[in-house]
C-alpha cells in the first residue's frame, strides 16, 4: 500500500503569524551543502553557467541564454555573481545576500564570429584568474559547469589549468533536499493537482490536443506556477508508445488521453506527473487491465524506495523491454523509470535514476531527503495506452507520494 506525504498547512503567500516557506533558510542551507560537497572533493571554487544551478547556489534567477551569466562560487568565500546586462543594474539592491557583482562577458554561443569570441573569452578568463589570484586560489581545483570549449581554452591559456567538471558536484549537492525545498515541491504538486482537475472538467470530444496544452498552461499560470508548461498530450491511437505530441489531433468520443505536466515550477522546483483520462465512456476490461498493470507496477517500485535500499531493489519491478517486443532497454529509457526531481526538472534529472538499463550494474542508495518521480506505461501500438507518474519524497519510513490527484483508476471525463 502506497503512502501519501502529509499535506502542507500553508499556501504560497507569506505571513507573519505562521511558519511557512523560509527562503532565507533555504538559501543558506543550499549554499552550505554545496560548499560541504566542494570541500569533500577538494574543490576550492566552482564556475557555473547553468541557470538552474546558479539559482541553487545563489537563489538568483535571470536570463537563460547559454553562458550569458555565471557565478564564481567559493568553498570558503562569498560568491561573485557575473550578471547579464540589465540584470546587472537591476538586481543588486533586490538581492542583498549577494555582496559582489560583475557584468558578465558573453560571446553569445559563437554568433559574433571567431575573432570576437576569442577576444571576449580572453577578457572573461582574465577576470576569473584575477578573482582566484586575489584569494590565493589560482592553483587550486576550479570546477567548470555548462561552459563551452572556448571558455575552457581561454581559462587554460590564462593560466587557470586545474579544471574539473562541475556536473557531478552539483548533482551530489542537489541530491538531498532540505525542508524548504521539499515544501516547494509539495506546493508545486498541489498546484498541479488543480491543473489536472481543470483538464478533466474541460476534456470532451472536438477539442484538439493543442487545446489541452492551452487549458493546462492557462490553469498553471492562474494557480501561481512559474514557468507553467503546456504539457505533452497524446490521444486515441497515439497513446502507445509515447511519441510526438501537439499534432492538433481532434479528440473523439471514447478516446483514451494522457498528459505529462512536467517542468511547471514553484520557486524553481518542478513538477513531473502523468495522468490518464478517457472521454465520455467507461474504460473497457482491456483498458482497465493496462492501467492496473501500470499502477501495481509503480506501487511495487515505490515500496522499495526507502533509506538503505538501492535503485536495483526498485528497478526489478519494472518489466524488461522484451515484454513489449523491444530488443534493448534503451528503447524504453525514459518511459519505465524513476528519476530525481528538483530545480528545473524539465531540463535534467537529479539523482537517483531507477531503471533496468543502469540500476542493476550501477545501483544508487536511497537516502532520506531525496525527491523523485516514478513513471510507467502500458498499452498496444495504434490502439491505446495508459500512463501514470507520481512525485515522491523519501522519508525515514519510505517513499511518500506528494501529488494527490486520483491515481487508483482511469479518470472518466464528465459528459
Amino acid at each position: 500500500m502506497v503512502q501519501y506525504s502529509p499535506k502542507l498547512t500553508f499556501g504560497p503567500e507569506t505571513a507573519d503569524w505562521q511558519e511557512r516557506l523560509n527562503t532565507e533558510r533555504m538559501r543558506n542551507q543550499r549554499m552550505a551543502r554545496a560548499q560541504m560537497i566542494m570541500k569533500k572533493h577538494g574543490v576550492a571554487a566552482l564556475l557555473e553557467a547553468n541557470h538552474h544551478n546558479i539559482r541553487y547556489l545563489t537563489a538568483l534567477r535571470g536570463f537563460t541564454y547559454p553562458m550569458c551569466r555565471y557565478v564564481l562560487f567559493f568553498a570558503e568565500h562569498d560568491p561573485v555573481m557575473y550578471e547579464h546586462n540589465g540584470y546587472f543594474h537591476q538586481m543588486p539592491d533586490q538581492c542583498p545576500w549577494i555582496k559582489e557583482w560583475r557584468p558578465a562577458h558573453s560571446w553569445l554561443s559563437g554568433a559574433p564570429g571567431p575573432g570576437a569570441c576569442a577576444d571576449e573569452a580572453k577578457a572573461f578568463a582574465g577576470e576569473i584568474k584575477f578573482e582566484l589570484e586575489k584569494r590565493g586560489l589560482l592553483g587550486e581545483k576550479l570546477a567548470l559547469g555548462s561552459f563551452d570549449g572556448t571558455a575552457r581554452e581561454a581559462l587554460v591559456n590564462a593560466g587557470v589549468k586545474n579544471l574539473v567538471d562541475a556536473r557531478n558536484l552539483m548533482l551530489e549537492a542537489r541530491m538531498i533536499k532540505n525542508q524548504d525545498e521539499i515544501n516547494c515541491l509539495k506546493t508545486c504538486a498541489s498546484m498541479v493537482d488543480g491543473v489536472w482537475y481543470r483538464v478533466w472538467e474541460n476534456l470532451k470530444p472536438g477539442l484538439r490536443d493543442t487545446d489541452l496544452m492551452r487549458i493546462a498552461s492557462n490553469a498553471g499560470w492562474e494557480m501561481g506556477l512559474e514557468g507553467s508548461v503546456p504539457g505533452g498530450w497524446r490521444t486515441g491511437p497515439t497513446t502507445f508508445d509515447r511519441g510526438p505530441h501537439a499534432t492538433s489531433r481532434v479528440i473523439q468520443f471514447g478516446d483514451m488521453v494522457y498528459g505529462s505536466y512536467c517542468g511547471a515550477t514553484y520557486m524553481g522546483y518542478g513538477s513531473c506527473t502523468y495522468r490518464t483520462f478517457i472521454v465520455g465512456r467507461k474504460p473497457t476490461a482491456k483498458e482497465q487491465d493496462w492501467y492496473k498493470q501500470v499502477r501495481d507496477r509503480l506501487d511495487l517500485v515505490i515500496s522499495e524506495i526507502k533509506p538503505g535500499k538501492t535503485t536495483a531493489d526498485a528497478a526489478k519491478h519494472f518489466p524488461p523491454a522484451t515484454k513489449w517486443g523491444y530488443k534493448s532497454e534503451v528503447e524504453i529509457l525514459a518511459s519505465e523509470i524513476g528519476h530525481g526531481i528538483g530545480l528545473g526538472t524539465n531540463t535534467g534529472y537529479d539523482i537517483p535514476i531507477v531503471n533496468r538499463l543502469w540500476s542493476f550494474d550501477h545501483p544508487q542508495v536511497f537516502e532520506e531527503g531525496m525527491t523523485l518521480a516514478v513513471e510507467s506505461r502500458e498499452g498496444e501500438t495504434r490502439i491505446g495506452g495508459a500512463r501514470l507518474e507520481n512525485m515522491l519524497v523519501v522519508t525515514k519510513n519510505g517513499a511518500e507520494i506528494m501529488d494527490y490527484f486520483p491515481r487508483e483508476e482511469i479518470s472518466v471525463a464528465p459528459r
